[in-house]
């Protein structure tokens, strides 16, 4: 096969959890025009309805499903209504998460959970719920948005639920990619670095010193700049990496 038919996405089934904004739309855009079809979900109908016509606009075949990722059983409707649409799903981005800031003596218990059930549950109970109809498929692929923040103590917000759920995302990549190969279901992260985003604007002065100063490339990344790695790592070009975490962060872990 030609190298660059490799990146190839046409006639996969796509589901991207948290893909009505920021990193997710980005990313959903990216599978899409790498030529799947895409699934976006989002906590309200009108933002997955939004994202999904704007993918269209893009002439990618796109669907609306809105999805609260922490409860077990919605994940199940959305994962069997996406399959009713489009057909057995091919490939899933876990996306969908949360951070609360806040010092560790201040930060509630009920805003710890919080994090843990959308980053880490969330993520658990979609890769679940869609390995296990790739496994009786004979295969698939699950990309999952970690964060350099895994390894890292941000600076100057402390988050410490976000970095710990993080962390586990890390680790829970390498869990289901060891359990699942011999299911051919190949599951890989992406660390993420600081991306200009409306939850995240590091453009802010404020932020210079903390989050673009640090990296090698003295910059911080756009959205668009994350697609294509998720093309990659969703498409046969990856055909031998499992278990992989991916940092793209300008160098900034580098230090």
């Amino acid at each position: 096969m030609n190298a660059l038919a490799r990146f190839s996405l046409d006639g996969k089934v796509a589901l991207v959890t948290g893909g009505s904004r920021g990193l997710g739309r980005a990313m959903a855009e990216a599978l899409g025009d790498a030529g799947a079809s895409v699934a976006v979900t989002a906590r309200t109908l009108d933002a997955a309805q939004a994202a999904a016509a704007a993918l269209r606009e893009r002439g990618i075949r796109s669907y609306a499903v809105q999805l609260e990722v922490t409860d077990v059983d919605d994940v199940e409707r959305a994962v069997d209504a996406v399959s009713a649409e489009f057909g057995p799903i091919d490939i899933l981005l876990n996306n969908a998460g949360i951070g609360v800031g806040g010092a560790a003596f201040d930060t509630p218990d009920a805003a710890w959970h919080d994090v843990f059930a959308t980053n880490v549950d969330g993520l658990w109970y979609c890769s679940r719920a869609v390995g296990r109809r790739m496994a009786e498929r004979g295969g698939g692929v699950i990309v999952n948005v970690g964060s350099m923040s895994a390894e890292i103590v941000n600076r100057p917000r402390w988050q410490a639920s976000y970095l710990a759920s993080k962390a586990a995302v890390h680790q829970l990549t390498k869990a289901l990619a060891a359990e699942w190969a011999p299911h051919g279901i190949r599951v890989n992260a992406m660390a993420p670095g600081y991306f200009l985003t409306e939850m995240s604007p590091v453009d802010q002065p404020e932020y210079q010193e903390w989050c673009v100063e640090p990296a090698a490339m003295r910059r911080y990344g756009m959205p668009a700049e994350l697609g294509p790695v998720a093309i990659f790592l969703a498409s046969d070009a990856s055909s031998f990496m499992t278990g992989s975490i991916v940092t793209v962060d300008g160098g900034f872990t580098l230090f």
